[in-house]
């Protein structure tokens, strides 16, 4: 019997001809209501669809044959995939496929700004000549920086160096080797900001991305400076970027994107001078839709028709007599990651995953890229244990994969180890009852803790009376704790606290612990 499968938002139609060649029955059904595709989608294996479908945890319960969700882009907003997980349905997006039309938009915005070309269009059509009122720049030999500097942030960096620009880039996981492979100078951000006649963000929106260009951090760029947003809103204060632009500080700015999508009518950037804005067009050229619909066809197909697992957001490529053995590692290795991304900063040119003792029978493969992915996900939109090998080899990231058969104090163990500018910094863990992960090991430090949820991370001095100052705190803050674990590397000496706790740390409570007598390193982890 073949696959059946439902294209429910518009797309390219050469999406239906390629899944019916691979072998599928396919149909088209766009425009209707959530309750019309809930009566229909129990007769379907997979489900082809854009941004407008919505696929609730309500849709996946009706959706009993559901195999695979195959999204035409990058954004699975519109996804319910913990639901979609549990129901063992696949989720896979395209997230290459616009890459170069999301760049070229950034250029293009760049020289609108650099020519005041929107306001000079709207002038000269309303039947002015103001030949004297635009006085633009010229972008050759211009600073051009760049806030992220992976897919298409490279893709930035080619179209600048053939306009003459010179490009710096801060991005925690560029390497010295990938910076000198795309041709651009690695640079930390205050450089980039007081260095960069242009910025241009292309990076994902993060906890660690929210408002980096803050309204501090925009008081520090060069006066004139024009900046562009292709990637998300949320990354720039747009109420302090309305007053750079108010104050002549900021010369231009361009977005493409805004916090709140659409904006409201009266957005405070509107009207703001030197201010171009477009409808998130980023994606939108004949040749993007017609990339992502065939990557989307292409990819459902071959997992419907051969089993091959390609750009999934919950699921690994896995044989299925390895999986059950497996997976239980991968939990723990992708936890490990994870931690390793929440916690190590700056460049990670090298990243070491070692298993040992029963662990070191395992396709080490599917191991690794569960680590990666854990460590990733922290700084890039929709990485999964399929893609996070390509980004981490486009990074220039050093993979290495040790299996060690002997037994140390545990019977099995996975340890994960980068290089940052203070050395090496590993973590480790284990399963217990075969299917438990465990952290046993942290910076050389032995803790044993289950890290899920909300945690938080604390490296203090030990000494008498700080667990009841900590205690006392969350207390205070009315944040209740689950689990208390705690390791040392000696008495009186650097000592690891790892606290579960039922509610999310603030920023301000992570400030107050910082102040605590005795603290050195405070961080809300969340998993």
């Amino acid at each position: 019997m073949k696959p059946r499968v439902l294209i429910s938002d518009a797309m390219d139609p050469n999406a239906a001809r390629i899944l019916a060649e691979q072998g599928c029955d396919v149909d088209v059904i766009t425009g209707e209501t959530p309750d019309q595709l809930k009566a229909r989608i129990g007769e379907y294996d997979g489900l082809a669809i854009r941004s407008s479908t919505k696929v609730t945890a309500e849709l996946l319960e009706a959706a009993t044959r559901l195999k695979v969700v195959g999204r035409a882009g990058i954004g699975v907003d519109n996804v319910d995939i913990p639901a979609a997980s549990a129901r063992g349905v696949v989720v896979m997006n395209t997230p290459f496929g616009n890459s170069i039309t999301t760049a070229e938009h950034a250029i293009a915005l760049m020289l609108a700004l650099a020519r005041q070309i929107p306001e000079a269009n709207a002038r000269t059509q309303a039947g002015q000549w103001p030949k004297n009122a635009f006085m633009g720049v010229e972008v050759t030999s211009k600073v051009l920086g760049l806030i992220g500097a992976g897919n298409i942030g490279s893709i930035v960096a080619a179209r600048a160096q053939g306009l003459k620009m010179r490009v710096i880039a801060y991005d925690p996981f560029l390497t010295e080797e990938r910076a000198v492979e795309i041709g651009v100078e690695k640079v930390e951000l205050d450089d980039l900001l007081s260095r960069a006649d242009f910025i241009s963000l292309h990076t994902p929106l993060t906890d660690e991305t929210r408002n980096i260009l803050s309204a501090e951090r925009l008081g520090q760029t060069k006066a004139g400076v024009r900046i562009i947003n292709c990637a998300r809103g949320g990354l720039i204060d747009e109420g302090a970027l309305k007053a750079g632009l108010e104050s002549g500080h900021i010369a231009g700015a361009a977005l493409d994107v805004f916090a709140t999508e659409p904006p409201p009518a009266d957005h405070p950037l509107f009207g703001a001078p030197n201010f171009i804005c477009t409808p998130h067009l980023g994606a939108s050229t004949t040749e993007a839709q017609v990339n992502v619909a065939l990557q989307v066809a292409e990819q459902m197909a071959d997992y419907l028709i051969h089993g091959g697992v390609a750009n999934a957001l919950n699921m690994p490529s896995l044989s299925a007599e390895e999986a059950p053995r497996v997976r239980p590692y991968m939990a723990l290795a992708q936890t490990l990651g994870s931690l390793v991304g929440q916690l190590a900063h700056g460049d990670l040119p090298r990243i070491s995953i070692e298993l040992e003792g029963a662990a070191a029978d395992l396709n080490p493969k599917p191991v690794t890229a569960a680590v990666l992915a854990g460590l990733m996900r922290q700084f890039r939109q929709s990485v999964n244990m399929v893609n996070a090998p390509f980004l981490a080899r486009e990074r220039g990231m050093e993979v290495r994969e040790i299996r060690n058969s002997r037994e140390g104090a545990y019977s099995t163990l996975v340890r994960v180890t980068v290089s940052t500018s203070q050395g090496e910094r590993s973590v480790a863990g284990t399963l217990f009852g075969s299917d438990a992960p465990r952290l046993v090991e942290i910076f050389g430090v032995r803790i044993e803790a289950a890290l899920a949820g909300d945690m938080l991370y604390i490296v203090n001095q030990d000494a008498p009376g700080f667990i009841g100052r900590i205690g006392t705190l969350l207390g205070e803050a009315g944040i209740n704790i689950g689990n208390f674990n705690l390791g040392r590397r000696e008495a009186g000496g650097e000592a690891v606290l790892l606290l579960s706790v039922d509610q999310p740390i603030t920023p301000a409570l992570v400030e107050r612990a910082c102040a605590l007598e005795g603290v050195r390193v405070v961080k809300a982890l969340s998993f």
